[in-house]
């Protein structure tokens, strides 16, 4: 048995092949098909793909049946030695969806040899343009005279005033 575990507006449904789901309502007509990305868990037989939150690729194909109301649910609000009472009714609508079908992702196809030279050649010319050395220090190692007296200038701080009497 194959079924999905998939999520719409916010919440999460178990979603089989050849039955039905009712979900909070989506603005489609009846007849129009729907397509489910969030999928969360899918199961063939022995096979379980869990995604992480969900799986990439995956859809769940689906038609809409019918829009439909809930029962109507009575809210009734009462504050004894008051005289307060409230009594008001709410109807949930919700989208009836027939699925057609569970798919996993099918696997690309591996690049090609003259595309991974072309990506390896660019990234080796990235790598040995990001370093540049002065001439001298590439030659022997060593800092100039002209680096020692930047270095020097720099690093000088100013002294501070000693703080004494006033």
């Amino acid at each position: 048995m194959k079924y999905a575990v998939l999520e719409s507006g916010g919440k999460q449904y178990i979603a089989r092949e050849g039955e039905t789901i009712e979900v909070d309502r989506l603005p489609t007509k009846v007849g129009e098909s729907v397509d489910f990305k969030d999928i969360l868990l899918v199961v063939d037989k022995a096979k379980v793909k869990v995604g992480a939150p969900f799986i990439k690729g995956a859809k769940v194909k689906g038609t809409v049946v019918d829009q439909i109301k809930a029962p109507k649910v009575i809210v009734f609000k009462y504050i004894p030695k008051e005289r307060y009472r409230k009594k008001r009714g709410h109807r949930q609508q919700y989208t009836r969806i027939a699925i057609d079908s569970i798919r996993l992702s099918t696997p690309r196809k591996k690049a090609t040899a003259t595309e991974d030279s072309k990506k390896s050649k660019a990234a080796k010319s990235t790598v040995g343009a990001s370093k540049k050395t002065s001439p001298s220090k590439a030659k022997t190692g060593k800092s100039t005279e002209k680096d020692k007296t930047s270095r020097s200038k720099s690093s000088t701080k100013p002294k501070a005033k000693p703080s004494g009497s006033k």
